[in-house]
């Protein structure tokens, strides 16, 4: 079997134009939400939680600690700091470029949020202690264990990140392309 692209944007797509500006204007409305939403969440968390020890949340289901995470997500790479940061402008460089060809939906919720995302964190390792380029995320979540044994410390951003490469992941089985087209499989 083989595969080659269709060339023909998948048809759920076609009636709404000018394609590239509506899919580009999702992602220039998700990816601003996101971001004001992981830096406000972020504030509050340095301004009520620091000192102090985790909050419980509903019977223990979600703790509020507050940890400054200088590795990935999940606290992986610890102390890779800067090499993070350089991937994250890699990142938000490459979605931006790709961008200006984006007419799928999905793609572009998927893209929003990891740009959102990831700018998130990249204005942590920017802006915050110790100093640009190292400085710590604010890590502030954790589910069933206030430090994480259970699952690692993490914070909207690092949600957002999972659930648009959730979103991608799901385009590629689907078999949906950032384009618009649909890779079709011959018989």
């Amino acid at each position: 079997m083989s595969t080659e692209p269709n060339t023909e944007p998948d048809a759920a797509d076609q009636p709404e134009a000018p394609l590239p500006q509506r899919r580009v204007a999702l992602l220039a409305v998700i990816a601003p939400l996101v971001l004001a939403l992981d830096l406000g969440t972020k504030v509050l968390a340095v301004e009520r939680l620091e000192g102090r020890e985790p909050v419980e949340l509903l019977g223990g289901l979600l703790y509020l600690p507050l940890i400054r995470n200088t590795g990935a997500a999940f606290g992986l790479a610890e102390g890779w700091t800067v090499i993070l940061a350089l991937i994250a402008f890699s990142v938000v460089g490459f979605i931006l470029w790709i961008a200006r060809r984006l007419r799928s939906v999905g793609w572009a919720i998927g893209l929003g949020l990891i740009l959102g995302g990831a700018t998130g964190n990249l204005v942590d390792r920017v802006f915050r202690a110790p100093g640009p380029l190292r400085g710590g995320v604010v890590d502030f979540i954790s589910v069933l264990d206030p430090w994480g044994n259970f699952f690692p410390v993490f914070n909207l951003a690092d949600s957002a990140i999972c659930v648009g490469g959730g979103v991608i992941v799901l385009m590629a089985l689907l078999q949906r392309d950032y384009d618009g087209t649909k890779v079709e499989k011959k018989k």
